[in-house]
This record gives structure tokens, sequence and C-alpha cells, in this order.
């Protein structure tokens, strides 16, 4: 296996998540079915061509690559399509570094070696790392993201990026990754794959979805929307989760409409799911990488 075969696997895996973001047809999300919040699918694959070249960039900190993917998302795009993806992708893309040289058939990536390593990338973020993410989120002006008390993004950083993430992990499940370690995905996330019985990799993405829907109030929707909606939608997605998965047939589509008719989006869970199907069709890319043509 040659040095740069797990890297370049890695990025065919961050495409390949992308793509089944919008192949998956998702409550409420943007999908080649069912457009919404202004938004087509196709902008969404354009940002993750766009943005793979900087995640994936050698040598480069956590923060660049965080700027230089919003920076060429906007470029192609236009809007904020990919924000939080980019935030959760930059810190697994750059934990990957250290492990290349010694992964291999004999030695494969595992999930626990890889958590380590990202814990390592998380310990070491500065202030540099955090100027730059709040370049690039100030660029992508989400609604209400880095409106914080201490630390805003609206003002030069003063403390590193990880400790910065701190300050917004009680309300935003994004910036909680950086505080626990990314448990969330190479937990909630892997777990729910691993128990999935879906025969499809997009029956697998909307299981992903659905748990990380139903599992706490979606950061986006908090912040637009206010805690009652919130919380109204993760109580939805549990029930409708365990509707689908019992039938297999329960059809979605009605409560799609339904959340775009009020504007309501779950973002965050959709960006958790992305880094998830990263993760697991990298560390597992016969499941993943039988359908691609």
């Amino acid at each position: 296996m040659d040095a740069d075969d797990l890297l370049g696997r890695a990025r065919a895996a961050f495409l390949l998540a992308c793509r089944l973001d919008v192949e998956t047809a998702k409550p409420g999300n943007v999908s080649i079915a069912s457009a919404g919040h202004g938004m087509q699918a196709a902008q969404f694959i354009d940002s993750a061509e766009a943005a793979a070249p900087a995640l994936f960039a050698r040598g480069a900190r956590v923060g660049e690559r965080i700027l230089d993917a919003v920076t060429r998302t906007q470029r192609v795009a236009g809007c904020n399509t990919n924000l939080g993806i980019v935030l959760l992708v930059a810190p697994l893309a750059a934990a990957l570094e250290p492990l290349n040289a010694a992964v291999s058939t004999a030695s494969p990536l595992d999930a626990a070696r890889w958590q380590t390593s990202v814990e390592s990338v998380l310990s070491r973020l500065d202030v540099d790392d955090a100027r730059a993410a709040y370049r690039a989120i100030s660029l992508a002006n989400p609604g209400g993201l880095g409106d914080t008390p201490e630390q805003s993004v609206h003002a030069p950083p003063t403390v590193g990026l990880r400790e910065a993430m701190s300050l917004a992990a009680e309300r935003d499940s994004i910036a909680r990754q950086y505080v626990d370690g990314f448990a969330g995905i190479f937990g909630t996330g892997l777990d729910a794959i691993a128990k999935s019985h879906c025969s499809t990799t997009t029956g697998i993405t909307l299981d992903v979805f659905l748990t990380f829907l139903g599992a706490w109030p979606d950061s986006h929707i908090l912040r637009k929307h206010g805690a009652p909606v919130a919380q109204s939608v993760t109580r939805e997605a549990r029930e409708r989760h365990v509707q689908w998965r019992g039938e297999h047939a329960a059809r979605l589509d009605a409560w799609d409409a339904e959340l775009k008719a009020q504007g309501v989006n779950p973002g965050t869970s959709a960006d958790l799911s992305v880094a998830t199907l990263f993760a697991a069709a990298l560390l597992d890319p016969s499941r993943f990488m039988s359908e691609r043509p």
C-alpha cells in the first residue's frame, strides 16, 4: 500500500459521504429529490468538490483547512452549504496524516487509533487556528453561529480554537465535538451504522440522520427557531425513526414538505451524518463502495 493511499482514500470517502447526503431524501434537508431553503442539491456536490483539496491539503493546519475550504465553497456555491461539514472534517482529516505511514493491509485503520489521533490534533489547536476558523465562519455567515458573549466571531479571538469551541459546546453539537474528542461521530454515529439493518447506503444514511436528529435538539433549528421547535422536531424524529425501522415503508415525504414549508432545516444533524459517513466509508470501504459505479 502506497504512503499516499490512506489520504487518497480519505478524500474519496469524503466525496462519497457528501454525495450520499444529497442522494438520500432526509426530512427538512436538501436532496436530489427535493430542493429547499433556496438551495439545490448540485450546490452541495459542487461545494464538496471545491472543499476537498483544502480539507486534505498535506501539512495544513486545521484552521487553514477550514478557511480555505469555506473560501473555495463560497466561490462555487455563493452561500453556506457546508460550514458544519468543514468544521467537522478538518480535524478528522488532519488526524489521518500522522497515521498515514503506519496504516497498511496488515495494520488497517481502526476507529480507536483515529480518535486518539484526533484528540492529539485538538489538543494542539491554537489562536491562529481560531483566527482562521472565525474568518471562515464570518465568510459563510450562518445565522446566529458565533454570537456569544465571550469570543464572538465578530471580534478577534484571544484563545485557541478548542477553547473557543468549548464556550459554545452546551448549545452547539459541532462545537461539542471539539470538546469531547468527536465522541458524537465515533460513538453515536458509528454505533448507529453498526446497528443499522439497512442494506443500501442511502438507507444507512437516513438511519444515521434520524439517530442524530432524535438524540438531541438540532443546533441549526435551535439557533433559528428556538428550543420549543427544536425539541418538538427531536421528539417527532424519534417517533418517525421507530416507525420507519419497523415498517421500512413509512414515507417521510410529507414531513419533509412540512419542515421546508416552515423553513425548518435540521442542518446540524445532516453535518454530523456526513462526518460519520466519511469516517465509516474510510474504516469499512467494502460496505459503502459496493454500490458505487
